[in-house]
């Protein structure tokens, strides 16, 4: 199964961001679709069943955004789909031309009631607003920068300089530990998450550190428990701000549980039981740590842990 946020929900055409005139193509195209974003919201429609509040060229947002604002994101549902950045128009000017019943709205409460393919094309919008937000000066000496390759790319205005800058993500580790039995996983959690809550082991790659090695480290620096048989299971974009999740499974030592670096309030061992009594709370099925915790518990559970009623899961919200 795709985790949320990836698969082929998008043809990215990327050749195409090196016409110099793709942004005339797109506006006089009337089948183009545009995705409108403001900071790390997105326009999308409440009505009856959430979806993305797409515009036309001749919307006033999108038929008087400047071309620097707009980026090709490829053909989405047979259409070019063309993102475009609205932060520069003032609150009463947003309330006055919205349509009826769409609003900017973040992603993480939306994604698992939007259509699988257009959470993922928001997803993909978030990480790009997030790039654009923080480069908009040359991190080498200070100048504006100018967007290239239909907005896939941040130029130095300054000649001298000429520092170019691309869309980057941050590698992160995710791993469902189980002891040598198999029949239990180690699960923790940060003092800052309500009662409850537990998650799977995850932190940064680092620099020179292999993804193995991250995982080995991060769970040893957060319950002092060495791994073995760490194997790749699958990834996931996150885009809350810019992340790659990449999950792992790993079979844990017999030491006792501690916490090395004290980003953990706790962490403990959890036996499929507990799990499916609604002790802990999981994460969201959305999350690839709940995907992680799902392999390993239908592969020793009758009844498959969608089908546990009295699993419980973390309330995302609306806020």
């Amino acid at each position: 199964m795709t985790n949320t946020f990836a698969g082929a929900y998008l043809d990215r055409r990327a050749e195409l961001r090196e016409d110099p005139d793709w942004a005339n193509q797109a506006r006089s195209d009337g089948e183009t679709l545009f995705v409108l974003a403001a900071g790390l919201a997105q326009l999308v429609s409440l009505e009856k069943q959430p979806e993305i509040a797409f515009l036309r060229a001749e919307h006033p947002l999108v038929f008087g955004a400047p071309d620097s604002s707009l980026t090709l994101l490829g053909w989405f549902r047979g259409r070019r789909c063309v993102m475009v950045d609205i932060g520069h128009n003032s609150a009463e000017r947003l309330r006055q031309l919205l349509p009826a019943a769409s609003r900017l709205e973040e992603l993480r409460p939306l994604a698992s009631i939007l259509p699988a393919d257009s959470a993922g094309l928001l997803a993909y919008v978030r990480a790009l607003m997030y790039w654009r937000g923080r480069h908009r000066y040359c991190g080498v000496c200070g100048q504006p920068t100018a967007p290239l390759r239909a907005g896939h790319m941040l130029s130095c205005t300054d000649a001298s300089c000429g520092a170019t800058l691309f869309p980057r993500l941050d590698p992160a580790v995710i791993v469902l530990v189980t002891d040598s039995s198999g029949e239990r996983a180690l699960l923790g959690r940060q003092a800052t998450w309500p009662p409850g809550r537990y998650s799977t082991v995850a932190g940064f790659v680092e620099p020179g550190e292999s993804l193995e090695d991250a995982v080995e480290r991060e769970v040893y620096e957060e319950t002092a428990v060495r791994v073995t048989a760490v194997r790749y299971r699958s990834s996931q974009p996150w885009p809350f701000p810019s992340s790659l999740m990449l999950g792992f499974h790993a079979v844990g030592g017999n030491q006792p549980i501690r916490h090395v670096d004290g980003e953990l309030e706790d962490a403990r061992w959890f036996t499929r039981e507990q799990i499916a009594s609604g002790i802990p709370m999981l994460p969201p099925p959305t999350s690839i740590s709940y995907r992680l915790i799902e392999t390993w518990f239908d592969a020793g559970a009758a009844t498959p842990l969608a089908q546990q009623a009295g699993v419980g899961k973390w309330d995302t919200g609306r806020s």
